[in-house]
């Protein structure tokens, strides 16, 4: 099966802010944090069970349950900068 995968750059933000992913497919997650401002060194998700220190220019990949439909969000450690994966049927 194949493997559904994101890059996702991490500077003042997360870029993309939106992750579509098909339900039922693996998929991962890499960010990759290019800026050392602000509170973007964590990257966390309540509801897709991951939470990653993101050392600066060093990508961090996360495996990503994609057994149920729906909006999924993740943030940094201090919940000001928001992103979100989007897994549809």
């Amino acid at each position: 099966m194949t493997k559904q995968t994101a890059n996702i750059t991490v500077d003042g933000g997360y870029q993309p802010a939106t992750v579509v992913l098909t339900q039922g497919t693996p998929a991962e997650l890499t960010f990759t944090r290019v800026n050392d401002a602000g509170c973007l060194d964590q990257v966390h998700s309540k509801t897709l069970c991951f939470s990653r220190a993101l050392p600066l220019n060093q990508p961090q990949t996360v495996t990503v349950d994609t057994s149920q439909a729906g909006e999924f969000p993740f943030s940094c450690g201090m919940d000001m900068f928001f992103g979100k994966v989007v897994v549809k049927p």
